[in-house]
């Protein structure tokens, strides 16, 4: 396969190693290496199936960007972006490089992150595991064998699980670091198996990237109907932004990470990540039958040995379990993996508090408060400690992926719905009929319905009541939906304790949003909820 090697290779870029590189292998042969490696095993029905050790999501706290004359003045430096000096980022490189030249066997694949070709950026991924890079060749965007020849990166991608980091040394938190470094364009991943690390520092590359060229990153999921209306879907983990754009009567753009140009919603990526944890062929049938394709990378999902059966309810390995696949696999992806620009944008949360609506109008204003708030809850018992919902906001629905102030990403969203007239919608997935553990999870049929109802229009034809505490307009009725869902006060037995809970999670978003307050306009100020 002489053909899939560049010119361009590891020598020109300094990178010195006695290893066998495996460039540009596509999908048989690296499950073909993981195999014979003792990586992971192939399930009865084709996927491989690997276990990522005690990293079984990302390392957020072990993240670090380069401090220099670059990013000084162009980074949001806080909790979500901590620095690390240039003498402790080279200190990690030289180690790396060192690591790299005793390796064996190292794979090499050469990919774009961005589907719309003025846009994209050419990354090369060095991994010393064969299924990690089977995962990033599957998530990213794949070269034509042709272009492989004079590829050059622009940014590269060194993940070495079996590295361990020294704080002292290289001023990390712990063993495990992800040093992204935007003048030299090198990002240096070690300590880590979780192969979502990779995938994040591309879409960390395209977020900082693309606003300039007022091109605006979105960490979501997008599809289109039928008449060629695209939709887009934020949310944080666990809000349905996966599961409710694989919708069969609309055309897949993809699943996470998107650009919204002048002329298209464009995928940054070849492939999907979906959670597998509970997967059901009746809930979620199209991820579902992507579960038993050759060419599925299956993270911590349980295995029997013996009959490779797989137990998708288990989560003695991780909660986090995941799926990759091609983003073919989903019968009715999109050929290009794009679309028109958006005529709908909807804004996800699963408010286990069950005090939001299950669906709301948003003004524009209205809208880039809602973006710039991010809001979900976590649900109690999911975390020592947690015994009542807790509220959750990450900025931009992307916090740790933004290395820009937030207000740049929500002012190039508020442009551009302005410039195109676009409608936008806050659903929430969480509770209906009081806080979790008292009421119960929206009914995803209901969701269904609403979304249905708001991107062809039809809800728009009905009567709207204005939210009393955020302000936004809530339908009153919906074809197909109980009526009483919609008015979430009405649904609780406690109305005063409705009123008590609900002055709480406005509480909470006023202050949460007092940090953009001086970065945002007066009509984005005057869009927060009302404390009575």
């Amino acid at each position: 396969m002489t053909d899939r090697i560049p010119t361009f290779d590891l020598a020109a870029q300094g990178i010195t190693t006695r290893a066998l590189l495996n460039w540009n292998l596509i999908t048989a042969p690296l499950v073909e290496h993981a195999i014979r490696r003792g990586e992971g095993l192939l399930a009865v029905e084709g996927p491989l199936v690997v276990e990522t050790g005690k990293h079984t999501g990302r390392s957020a706290n072990d993240k670090f960007i380069v401090r220099d004359a670059t990013t000084e003045n162009t980074i949001w430096w806080g909790k979500t972006n901590k620095g690390m000096t240039p003498d402790h980022f080279t200190a990690l490189k030289a180690d790396f490089y060192s690591a790299l030249a005793e390796k064996e066997s190292l794979y090499v694949q050469d990919l774009f992150g961005g589907s719309q070709p003025e846009y994209r950026v050419n990354v090369r991924i060095i991994t010393e595991l064969a299924w990690h890079s089977l995962f990033i060749r599957t998530l990213l965007v794949r070269p034509e064998t042709a272009q492989l020849a004079n590829f050059i990166p622009e940014f590269t991608i060194i993940d070495l699980p079996s590295f361990r980091a020294d704080p002292a040394r290289h001023g990390s938190r712990s063993e495990t670091v992800i040093a992204v470094n935007f003048t030299e364009k090198l990002i240096l991943i070690g300590g880590t198996a979780y192969s979502g690390e990779m995938k994040k520092s591309v879409f960390g590359i395209l977020n900082y990237k693309l606003p300039v060229e007022g091109i605006m990153p979105m960490h979501c999921s997008a599809n289109i109907g039928a008449k060629g209306d695209t939709a887009v879907f934020f949310g944080l983990s666990g809000t349905g932004k996966t599961t409710l754009s694989a919708d069969a009567s609309r055309t897949l753009i993809g699943d996470d990470e998107h650009g919204w140009s002048d002329t298209a919603v464009f995928n940054f990526e070849g492939g999907c990540y979906a959670k597998m944890i509970r997967l059901s062929a009746e809930a979620e049938p199209e991820i579902f039958a992507t579960s038993k394709r050759f060419g599925t990378i299956l993270e911590n999902v349980v295995i029997d040995r013996d009959t490779r059966q797989l137990d998708f309810d288990d989560n003695t390995l991780a909660e986090n379990s995941r799926g990759s696949y091609p983003i073919d696999f989903i019968s009715n992806a999109s050929a290009d993996n794009m679309g028109p620009v958006p005529q709908n944008i909807v804004m996800l949360t699963a408010d286990a508090y069950g005090v939001l609506p299950p669906i709301a109008k948003l003004t524009p204003d209205q809208a880039m408060y809602h973006f710039l708030s991010g809001y979900t809850a976590r649900v109690a018992g999911t975390e020592i400690g947690v015994t009542e919902p807790e509220a959750t906001f990450s900025t931009c629905f992307g916090a740790p992926f933004m290395p820009r102030h937030p207000s740049v990403y929500g002012n190039l969203l508020k442009s551009r719905i302005a410039k195109g007239g676009v409608s936008c919608w806050l659903v929430n997935t969480g509770w209906t009929g009081g806080k979790h553990g008292v009421g119960r999870r929206m009914p995803i049929k209901a969701t269904r319905a609403l979304l249905n109802a708001a991107l062809d229009g039809s809800i728009n034809e009905g009567e709207f009541r204005t939210d009393p505490n955020f302000g936004f307009q809530v339908p009153v009725a919906v074809a197909g939906v109980d009526s009483g869902i919609l008015d979430p006060r009405s649904t609780w037995a406690d109305k005063e304790d409705y009123d008590r809970t609900a002055q709480k999670l406005v509480g909470q978003f006023i202050d949460n949003f007092a940090q953009f307050e001086s970065h945002v306009d007066e009509g984005v100020r005057q869009a927060a909820p009302k404390a009575a």
